[in-house]
């Protein structure tokens, strides 16, 4: 069935990257599985969104889909038969005259991945294997840090590399890990894309991390030292005396690893939550009277 990813991104076969790429990243959020629970066609949806993107937004792949559509991944073997035909013709005296029957090469994709010009005519054209796609889903710890993991790929194990800073939705290429090619020809590729799950108490924007901390009311008033959690670990901040509520800092380089970027990291932003004390015994509701009516 023919797939129209133009269609499914929502834009027209003028769009520009910019176009397609705003596309992707808004049905990428509207369609992702884990915010589409209950929708048995939300995977579905998200991975043809992801298919659309990866075609559309590599302009080499977005030409031969535009020239060719559906067929757009076998455009090599369609040129090679072409001047296979044509090689043919003249070897059996036809004068080439720059017009080819269209059944011929309707033939051609109709028996895609038979043997091209029938029995005793000589080659078998090879053609290039099917393109697999896969999902790997991951937590933010496990995307924080460089890893390695196994998949099984047609029967075999293969061992990648998942560098630290994959983004959520991110697509990678695994060369010659997709289908075996035909007649000899090469294998097809493997394209994962990396499903990251939402952290309880981090939120990743970017290279970014955005967290909220409870801040004692003694210490917001008349400052202090507290302890807080980091994906590297548990770090010391300091309070300045009078810190209001919804206070932010921001810890320079304590955020997210940058992709491929070795040392690099953004940056963490801290938010305060002053908590009111409860329970109080009756001297603290005292001090606490005195303190209001000094304050009038």
């Amino acid at each position: 069935m023919y797939i129209d990813y133009y269609k499914i991104l929502g834009v027209n076969k003028n769009a520009t990257q910019k176009d397609i790429k705003s596309a992707y990243r808004k049905l990428a959020r509207k369609f992702h599985p884990d915010l589409n629970q209950n929708d048995k066609d939300a995977k579905k949806n998200f991975q043809q969104i992801n298919e659309a993107n990866e075609v559309l937004s590599d302009p080499e792949k977005r030409k031969k889909y535009d020239q060719y559509g559906e067929n757009w991944k076998h455009a090599e073997e369609f040129k090679n038969a072409q001047q296979y035909q044509r090689q043919s013709s003249d070897s059996r005296g036809k004068r080439y005259t720059g017009y080819q029957d269209e059944g011929e090469f309707s033939d051609f994709f109709e028996s895609l991945f038979g043997q091209f010009g029938g029995t005793g005519r000589g080659r078998q054209v090879k053609y290039r294997g099917e393109d697999y796609n896969a999902e790997i889903h991951l937590d933010l710890v496990d995307a924080y840090e460089t890893h390695q993991q196994t998949l099984t790929v047609n029967g075999k194990k293969i061992r990648i590399t998942i560098p630290a800073g994959i983004e959520n939705g991110q697509t990678i290429k695994i060369a010659g890990h997709g289908g075996q090619g035909i007649n000899g020809g090469p294998h097809g590729d493997l394209y994962i894309t990396f499903m990251i799950a939402n952290h309880p108490k981090f939120k990743r924007l970017g290279n970014d991390l955005y967290t909220k901390t409870d801040l004692d009311l003694y210490i917001a008033l008349l400052g202090g030292e507290i302890t807080i959690d980091t994906l590297k670990g548990k770090v010391k901040l300091k309070v300045k005396p009078e810190t209001q509520n919804g206070s932010k800092i921001k810890l320079k380089g304590k955020g997210f690893p940058v992709y491929k970027s070795r040392g690099q990291f953004g940056d963490l932003y801290v938010t305060y939550t002053i908590k009111i004390p409860t329970n109080l015994t009756e001297k603290q509701k005292k001090l606490f009277y005195e303190l209001s009516k000094s304050d009038s």
